[in-house]
């Protein structure tokens, strides 16, 4: 009977946790399905195949799919074999420290880098304008470049540390 319980108090907390993650996944501009199946697997104990994800989110295969190869995509999570089985298995990178440089590499990739590049356009059209609201625009630019570029070296040192000693010393300072 205990374990029985204890069984259906973890599989409730599991379940809590995805349908949460992913919610603040998509509150960080991640798409929610992506976030759940990411959090079904950082928790998962063996990996699942596409099957069993569809089952335990109640998503369809091309849901799973894409979100699948996107979370491969961003590294987060592998692909394996099982030998003499033809179904792919999943895992997700466990170690919160790797998956953070994981997601501080790809966010600086996807997001940090279109911005520094749209940011020098805008300052490259109006190098040489005059006028007062140019000059606004233009101080507006580069305090906004200089904003990014300090978010992408911090992103850059985070990403760079696979063990991420900087980042664990940072944490310890921040907690108090």
């Amino acid at each position: 009977m205990k374990n029985d319980e204890t069984s259906s108090t973890l599989r409730e907390a599991r379940q809590d946790f995805v349908s949460q993650w992913g919610a603040i996944g998509n509150a960080w501009g991640i798409n929610r399905t992506m976030a759940q199946i990411h959090a079904l697997l950082i928790t998962s104990p063996e990996p699942l195949t596409t099957d069993e994800i569809m089952a335990e989110l109640r998503i369809s295969r091309g849901n799973a799919n894409t979100n699948l190869r996107d979370l491969v995509g961003w590294g987060l999570i592998r692909s394996v074999l099982r030998p003499g089985e033809r179904k792919e298995y999943f895992v997700a990178e466990k170690d919160v420290w790797k998956m953070f440089c994981i997601i501080a590499r790809e966010r600086k990739r996807r997001e940090i880098t279109p911005a520094m590049e749209i940011l020098q356009r805008c300052r490259d059209k109006t190098r040489g304008l005059k006028s007062r609201e140019a000059k606004d625009f233009s101080d507006q630019i580069d305090a906004l470049q200089e904003f990014l570029r300090l978010a992408e070296r911090i992103l850059e040192t985070a990403a760079s540390s696979e063990q991420s000693k900087i980042m664990k010393l940072a944490a310890k300072l921040f907690a108090g």
